[in-house]
């Protein structure tokens, strides 16, 4: 440190820098400076953080934890050294080592004296906060058609624009499949429509629904090799991308992609459904009407396939943290791959293979955000400064929870069985892996 730590019980007032000494439990891993000049953390560290002004001093304080930060960064009240915007994967690395104790009601006096209370008084926030989960019920109920048309407009109708130059030509926002780490991005995210295809035994003539199509990428790679397909999305932006695409591949007579909730999809009888990074969305409580109303589309031997993001264990909490639910995925909710197989089970599904893509996300993740720092200038541009950092931070704080098994991936396959029990599968895996 080269701060020295005052004793909170007398009455000086303290730097900014020696309050974060103050909270910290233990060594601070990177350089701290702030606007009131003082600093605190190791001179030679490669990164560090910079608080340029009171406001953001006001977020940090009025919301501790991930909240607060994100907030003083995507303002600009909070510069990452070291780092570029697009990517401060390696700043938050750091961080990651940075612990925090509860500090003693005399210290907390002797903060709170230092700061005064203006700036403790809580103010507005960024514009890209969504509303908090208690302010949502003017949307609808958590779930319902209208209040999940709206988050998933908050987070995919950002713009085709800033999605094109962030995910590449693929336009796939979920993780892709790689076979060996230094597979590009865009391989990968064709070996994933790969697998998932030959997962579900597709052939060409079958019928396939694609829940939560986004882009239609999907949709498009099985309508190539002979698929009809109908890919649902409640992003409207998504939809005309979609169907622009697959008029112009020459794909209309077997693929569609609707402006729609999947609960509003009529036909019946598919050979196949898909749910690629949609399950994430539909809240834990809604898993035996989600995979019900799935089973209830298939035919007898016809194969589900589902891929989303999962807690490491099946006794987590399902709401995401501030930052997640306030900027990212509002209302969006994980649990473990366990509740999502015995959900399956539940409404009678047999599942039949499940795997564990942790790394391949962290490729992914890394993948985007490269695509992000290459094209920075031009998303800036399209979306403005703060959103484009909200997707910096979201995406490399993400592969680092891949990285850290704080969230993994998983992919299941499910049958629904004939009426003596029938799966109509082969005896081993059909697929290259």
């Amino acid at each position: 440190m080269t701060t020295l730590r005052t004793n909170p019980d007398t009455a000086q007032k303290l730097s900014i820098a020696q309050i974060l000494e103050t909270v910290a439990d233990g060594r601070i891993p990177l350089r701290f400076t702030a606007y009131d000049g003082s600093a605190t953390g190791p001179e030679d560290a490669s990164y560090g953080l910079h608080l340029n002004s009171a406001r953001g001093t006001t977020y940090l304080a009025t919301a501790p934890g991930d909240l607060g930060m994100a907030r003083a960064y995507v303002s600009g009240d909070l510069e990452a050294v070291g780092v570029h915007p697009g990517d401060p994967y390696e700043i938050l690395k750091a961080m990651s080592n940075l612990q925090f104790q509860r500090p003693s009601p005399t210290k907390i006096a002797a903060i709170t004296r230092s700061l005064g209370w203006d700036l403790l008084r809580p103010i507005a926030p960024p514009p890209q906060e969504h509303l908090p989960r208690w302010r949502r019920f003017a949307e609808g109920l958590r779930h319902s058609k209208t209040r999940d048309a709206e988050v998933i407009h908050h987070h995919y109708d950002v713009s085709n624009a800033f999605y094109e130059m962030v995910l590449g030509p693929s336009m796939t926002y979920t993780c892709a499949t790689y076979e060996s780490e230094d597979q590009s991005l865009e391989d990968a995210q064709e070996n994933k429509y790969r697998l998932v295809f030959e997962k579900l035994g597709l052939q060409e003539g079958d019928r396939l629904l694609d829940i939560g199509c986004g882009w239609g990428s999907m949709v498009r790679y099985a309508a190539r090799r002979g698929v009809k397909v109908i890919g649902v999305t409640l992003s409207r932006a998504q939809a005309e991308w979609a169907q622009k695409a697959i008029a112009e591949e020459g794909l209309s007579e077997l693929a569609e992609v609707r402006y729609s909730d999947y609960r509003d999809v009529y036909e019946t009888g598919f050979d196949a459904i898909s749910s690629i990074g949609l399950t994430e969305h539909i809240g834990v409580q809604n898993y035996p009407a989600y995979f019900g109303f799935m089973k209830s589309k298939l035919r007898e031997g016809g194969r589900l396939f589902n891929h989303c993001i999962t807690r490491p264990d099946n006794r987590s909490g399902a709401k995401a943290g501030g930052f997640i639910d306030r900027y990212v995925f509002p209302d969006g909710e994980l649990t473990g791959s366990g509740r999502i197989i015995s959900e399956i089970q539940n409404v009678g599904l047999e599942v039949r293979h499940e795997e564990n893509l942790r790394e391949h996300y962290q490729l992914t993740l890394a993948g985007w955000c490269r695509n992000l720092v290459e094209n920075w200038d031009a998303c800036v541009a399209e979306v403005g400064e703060g959103t484009a950092k909200v997707w910096g931070l979201y995406m490399a704080g993400s592969r680092l929870g891949f990285e850290r098994n704080v969230v993994q991936l998983h992919q299941v396959l499910a049958v629904k069985l004939g009426p003596n029990g029938e799966a109509h599968v082969p005896l081993r895996p059909w697929w290259k892996g």
